[in-house]
């Protein structure tokens, strides 16, 4: 099942206070980015952010799982309604990620 785009348009607009959130559709769902960053997938209305030892040190109480079949774990953000909460995670991951080497790009 497809995530709803009035779904992928509230988790963007709680996030607001991280950064510039930017939604991208990919393979039938969603991508979010802060500041241009890949941070975040939403899958079947249900929000998934990029493990990190750091953030997962910093929200031991948020479960993982994973977004589709196939995928790594990632952390599943299951209260969308928490600002505050959303916000501090999407800024501690995509300070940790931007720390992060980055990949070679394909040729």
């Amino acid at each position: 099942m497809a995530s709803h785009p009035d779904f992928v348009n509230y988790v963007a607009e709680q996030l607001r206070g991280a950064g510039t959130i930017r939604s991208r559709k990919m393979f039938g769902e969603y991508g979010l980015y802060c500041d241009g960053l890949f941070f975040a997938v939403i899958c079947d209305d249900q929000l998934f952010v990029k493990p990190t030892p750091e953030v997962e040190a910093a929200f031991p109480e948020l479960p993982k799982a994973p977004p589709y079949d196939g995928a790594k774990d990632y952390i599943l953000v299951e209260d969308v309604d928490d600002r505050d909460a959303m916000t501090a995670l999407a800024r501690l991951t995509c300070l940790v990620l931007e720390k992060q080497p980055k990949k070679k790009e394909r040729k």
